[in-house]
């Protein structure tokens, strides 16, 4: 039993072939699986997947790279989503420094916005950091994400900077990116991360694990993390599995009688 925490199956490479993906991962134990949406696009297409599947959740945010063109129309409307059932965390939202779409301080504000939506909706939140780590640490500190935590989305620091995450109660989510042999810091914070905090994803159709590097991610390759990360870890497969699955659904708010 698998539960991918952060996936795109609303993306356009999946458009012809949802149900064919859906089976794939239900062929390869991935039971669960939460459909991030990070514009309005992504999140009215992950609403909808999460209505016509039991198995699949609604993450929905705005993405930092996206702040430039967020709007109180916009926040709104999100709002008023984020009250839908299938809706277990609010995100990905975050900063990003790499991608030179939005100003800092828009990105900075919109992700602020946010945390207090989430906060008021008691929704944790799943963070996309890349190339802001220092930021994005101190906006989570200073916007007291431990009333409601939330998912470092694959997430690729080290030991350290995973304990000082881990201190405002967030949880670790590894990717594919835990299987490339040059992830050395990424394979120490797998066999290094508290069990109760961890979580597996596969951020597809993106960072697909070896053997599939290059290629489309998709859902049902969730499982070659939960192996690297139990490789690691020196325990089995399945029990990287329970743990994992079970740890989201507790994050999420889901009922564990499913688990059964």
């Amino acid at each position: 039993m698998l539960f991918d925490t952060h996936t795109h199956l609303n993306a356009e490479e999946f458009t012809e072939e949802i149900p064919e993906a859906v089976k794939r991962a239900e062929e390869n134990g991935v039971t669960h699986m939460a459909v991030v949406g990070f514009d309005t696009k992504t999140i009215d297409k992950s609403l909808e997947l999460s209505e016509s599947y039991d198995g699949i959740y609604s993450i929905i945010g705005w993405h930092p790279t996206e702040s430039y063109i967020y709007t109180d129309a916009i926040e709104e409307k999100l709002y008023q989503q984020l009250k839908q059932p299938k809706v277990v965390a609010m995100g990905e939202m975050g900063l990003d420094y790499h991608w030179d779409t939005s100003p800092k301080d828009v990105q900075k504000a919109v992700f602020r916005r946010q945390m207090r939506i989430a906060k008021e909706l008691k929704l944790p939140i799943s963070i996309h950091m890349r190339d802001a780590i220092e930021d994005t640490y101190q906006i989570l500190k200073e916007e007291h994400v431990e009333d409601i935590g939330g998912i470092m989305h694959s997430f690729s620091g080290d030991i350290e900077w995973m304990e000082r995450f881990l201190d405002l109660g967030m949880h670790i989510s590894l990717s594919g990116v835990v299987t490339f042999k040059n992830a050395k810091e990424v394979k120490e914070v797998a066999k290094a991360a508290p069990l109760d905090k961890l979580l597996i994803e596969t951020d597809a159709p993106y960072l697909s694990p070896v053997p599939y590097r290059g290629k489309r991610n998709e859902p049902a390759y969730v499982k070659y993390v939960a192996e690297e990360i139990a490789k690691l870890r020196e325990i089995p497969t399945d029990e990287i599995a329970k743990i994992t699955t079970k740890n989201a659904f507790r994050l999420f708010g889901i009922n564990e009688d499913l688990l059964k």
